[in-house]
């Protein structure tokens, strides 16, 4: 039998290498990245490969945008109606939707519930499906129209 601590030592370590990989991460980039020198700001130079710098002045067009070697025309920020974003949500929404209730099934599968049991939670997940299928249906018959 596992006491509390040690059933925790799987998480604990977990939670330190999710924050400790960004912040890593930023440390290693603010002090490997290359700089500007303090000389001349048309050139790089880099703490982790000293003796080699890089001159900015050569690339004039560094600042613009790439855009398949064809010049950009107009801004980059184009206003998108939000209409355009309903299938990504409706997709996500199903997909996050269809992961619960698969783990769900997978679940109570393995558990191996009872025939009775296992009608009721079927029962319930067809009426969650219908329920979110409704609300789809009721966003379409309004073609989609929002009103924020």
């Amino acid at each position: 039998m596992t006491s509390v601590p040690e059933a925790y030592i799987a998480v604990a370590a977990m939670t330190l290498v999710g924050i400790g990989f960004p912040v890593g991460s930023f440390i290693a980039a603010e002090l490997l990245r290359p700089r500007k020198s303090p000389n001349d700001p048309t050139k790089l130079r880099s703490w982790l490969l000293p003796g080699y710098e890089s001159d900015q002045s050569l690339y004039i067009r560094r600042d613009s945008t790439y855009e398949c070697g064809a010049e950009p025309l107009g801004e980059a920020h184009i206003n998108f109606h939000f209409q355009y974003y309903w299938y990504a949500i409706i997709f996500l929404v199903f997909d996050i939707a269809f992961m619960f209730l698969a783990f769900g099934g997978v679940i109570a599968i393995q558990d191996g519930m009872a025939d009775s049991e296992m009608i009721g939670a079927l029962a319930t997940l067809t009426v969650f499906t219908i329920l979110m299928g409704l609300g789809v249906w009721h966003v379409f018959r309004k073609r989609g129209r929002i009103y924020i």
